[in-house]
């Protein structure tokens, strides 16, 4: 029997324990030799990554044995941390950051055994150099004061000595064979650029002892003003790549683009290991890409450029490799959950090979998001996911609109897709509308949409959050009296400044979040150091802007209660950053409340913490917006607020 409450009351089998018991994240699935493997996050083990291979009788089994946790730390985000090559496994160890082999038939009690002794420096991105029986690495080296040095390494196989083979930039990433090894191909970029502004793409002959010629220049490069990615040799030799020199990211050679279309090929290589295409043989390409960030697999003839569509069920495709016939993948939908996939290209058939999650739940529960797209204040148009509240067993009263919380995704050079997601549906399945934002500056929709962001973060993220909300409420989709927004890292920080700059919300929620850009420009990591130069201006010299723009500065314009959840061993976002928040608005007597968790960085990955953290969120809206959570929550003190 359906029974009417209130939005935000109900009662839903999509529980935090739920969520965290049940849950893992998949990446990296391939083909070696006929065999499958593929990586697990597991937020029950901490968070430790592991390595897993399904055997011949189709049983699976860990191949990486506790305590090992692969997981690079190169630019801290890390990725590509592992590769199988003949019958060893190579991976990085996330505890002392270096690389360890294992063979692939290993008994079990087998411990792997280190490659490197090398304190001080981080590996990723490797791949490994049959002819010369040596692995070449992205390496980050820690051994001096200051700035980190960045540059391409051989490993030897055998000693695990690391020998530099290519240096003089700030940044290196996907160091590329050629199928005769003679050739090494890789990407680069300097500050003040991130990877999706400007690269360049090198290539260099190797010579008879391993070290490389003469680097020559193949793509992008200094003022180009183009951002290029994905190397990749076609079996005939031939070094191909994806631009955004004609807008999007498409897949090229040389500076010839094979196949236009208003699509993206690519995305910002926030992590090592993108691979959005691969050859099938040396005239035809498996891609996938993206069209207004729904991903579709494509066969691309690179002779004439034509393109035909796989016809296949998932929306978010990520991490193409193809063996042969077997093409492998991690994809979703708004109806599945994220699986790894064996995907028969002569048949089309397509197998499970593991699930992120149990069954989905019922449909009754499941709220489906309604592409959307909303004015913004400079007369385009941006973009985002609506997800209404959904539950079969209650409603509200017909004259109640629900609550809205606008997720805001991270970056900010990021995006958010369409996929099946519990965290959201743990709160559509209680009475809550979600809108998840693709704002001016999100990846998807090409290089102009893109550098919307330039100079503008903390403006045009922010004016369209705000438009989104107008936008909904005038449709009559939600209660405009009871808005929240929620965000982790980059997202956090347009949280903050919609909270400071806004009064459209009463509650906000900052996962990790930016509060004094300042702060950020002096005190983060290599990798984003000048991330800052491009979306808000060049430190010190516009310490003006990063003072008007950073809501720590405006804490006299808040009037919303804010929860912050913070990791104590954050480095991309210290702690500093949430504590000064909770202190200003604690001395403004604003409702605020402060969650910090020890042994945690940035982005949760412990079971415990992801399941409190969303309890607690959901514990607070209810004290803010005035309902009983169905849930049992044990509470957090929330300084400041009226009974």
């Amino acid at each position: 029997m359906v029974k009417q409450l209130h939005y935000g009351a109900w009662h839903s089998p999509i529980s935090s324990e739920l969520i965290v018991a049940q849950s893992i994240g998949l990446s990296g699935i391939c083909s070696h030799e006929g065999q499958l493997f593929w990586a697990e996050s597991r937020p029950q083990e901490g968070g430790r990554n592991v390595i897993v291979t399904r055997t011949s009788d189709g049983a699976t089994k860990d191949l990486t044995p506790e305590p090992f946790n692969v997981r690079s730390t190169v630019h801290e985000y890390g990725g590509d941390a592992w590769l199988i090559a003949g019958k060893t496994l190579y991976f990085v160890n996330f505890e002392d950051q270096q690389i360890y082999q294992q063979p692939l038939d290993t008994k079990q009690g087998t411990r792997p055994e280190p490659l490197t002794r090398s304190p001080g420096l981080r590996f990723a991105n490797g791949v490994y150099d049959k002819t010369l029986h040596r692995l070449i690495y992205v390496v980050e080296d820690h051994t001096r004061t200051g700035e980190p040095a960045n540059y391409l390494a051989a490993v030897h196989a055998a000693t695990g000595e690391v020998t530099p083979l290519a240096a003089g930039h700030d940044f290196y990433s996907s160091p590329t064979l050629r199928q005769d090894g003679a050739q090494l191909a890789w990407i680069t970029w300097d500050h003040p650029n991130m990877p999706w502004d400007e690269t360049a793409l090198w290539t260099a002959a190797i010579d008879a002892t391993g070290n490389l010629k003469e680097p020559r220049l193949a793509a992008g490069g200094a003022g180009s003003g183009h951002a290029v990615q994905q190397p990749r040799y076609a079996p005939d030799g031939t070094l191909y790549h994806v631009s955004d020199a004609n807008g999007w990211w498409n897949l090229y050679h040389g500076s010839v683009c094979i196949c236009p279309m208003e699509s993206e090929f690519g995305l910002p290589p926030w992590g090592f290991g993108l691979r959005t295409y691969q050859f099938a043989d040396r005239s035809t390409v498996v891609a996938t890409i993206l069209d207004n960030n729904q991903s579709r697999l494509v066969r691309i003839d690179v002779t004439s450029g034509a393109a035909q569509t796989i016809d296949q069920p998932y929306t978010d495709i990520g991490g193409i490799h193809l063996e042969g016939e077997r093409l492998t993948y991690v994809a979703a939908s708004p109806t599945r959950f994220s699986v790894a996939l064996s995907h028969d290209l002569a048949s089309n058939r397509q197998e499970v090979i593991k699930r992120s999650s149990g069954p989905e739940p019922e449909a009754g529960y499941l709220s489906a998001p309604e592409a959307i797209g909303f004015p913004t204040p400079d007369g385009g148009q941006a973009h985002a996911f609506f997800y209404p509240p959904k539950n079969r067993d209650f409603v509200a009263h017909p004259d109640e609109r629900p609550p809205l919380i606008v997720f805001m995704h991270g970056g900010p050079t990021g995006a958010t897709h369409n996929a099946l997601n519990l965290k959201t549906q743990f709160w559509t399945s209680r009475g809550f509308a979600i809108v998840d934002i693709n704002y001016r500056g999100s990846s998807g929709y090409g290089r102009a949409y893109r550098d919307k962001l330039l100079g503008q973060w903390g403006v045009v993220d922010v004016q369209d959050t705000v438009a989104c909300t107008d936008f909904l409420t005038s449709r009559g989709d939600v209660d405009a009296g009871r808005l929240a927004i929620r965000g982790a890292s980059a997202g956090g920080y347009t949280v903050l400044a919609a909270l400071a700059f806004h009064d459209t919300f009463k509650a906000g929620a900052s996962h990790y979040g930016i509060g004094d850009l300042e702060t950020l420009a002096q005190d983060t990591h290599k990798f984003e150091s000048r991330y800052l130069d491009s979306i808000v201006g060049p430190y010190p010299t516009s310490r003006k802007v990063y003072r008007e723009r950073s809501p720590v500065h405006h804490v006299g314009n808040l009037s919303a209660a804010t929860i912050f959840f913070q990791g104590l061993q954050d480095k991309v976002v210290p702690p500093n950053q949430a504590e000064t928040m909770v202190a200003a608005l604690k001395a403004k007597d604003l409702p605020v409340a402060y969650v910090p968790f020890e042994g945690e960085q940035h982005g949760f990955r412990r079971a415990e913490n992801i399941k409190r953290a969303l309890d607690l969120e959901l514990y607070f809206y209810g004290r803010v917006f005035g309902f009983e959570p169905a849930d049992h929550i044990t509470p957090v003190e929330i300084h400041n607020l009226p009974d």
